[in-house]
């Protein structure tokens, strides 16, 4: 399996889509409680559903629609974060990237599963 730039470009995406959430939980919340919760829930819940439906080794695959949809739901609620701390342009640019990334990915996936 060939590892290429688009592929690269999707882990930064995932990892700064999961930092997000942290870091939203962190300052949308009071701390301690539920901040904490929060700040460690929004992640680890983002992590399960992307593992447990889109990662490549998904317990429960799905077709291009549902993986579309979970990937759209996750990398919104990155961008959607960020436009709550008040950085629109963060979430602008990390938007526009995602959803390139996500097209490209997309349309590869399709034509890889027909050709199988």
């Amino acid at each position: 399996m060939r590892i290429g730039a688009n592929d690269v470009v999707r882990f930064l995406l995932e990892l700064f889509a999961l930092f997000s959430l942290g870091y939203w939980g962190y300052l949308a919340w009071p701390f301690p409680l539920p901040g904490v919760f929060f700040m460690i829930g929004a992640p680890l819940f983002a992590a399960t559903v992307w593992g447990l439906f889109r990662s490549p080794k998904a317990a429960f695959p799905l077709d291009p629609i549902g993986r579309a949809l979970v990937e759209i739901l996750v990398m919104g609620s990155a961008a959607a974060a960020w436009l709550m701390l008040g950085h629109p342009v963060i979430a602008g640019v990390f938007s526009i990237i995602a959803a390139v990334s996500g097209v490209v990915n997309g349309r590869s996936e399709i034509v890889r599963e027909a050709a199988e």
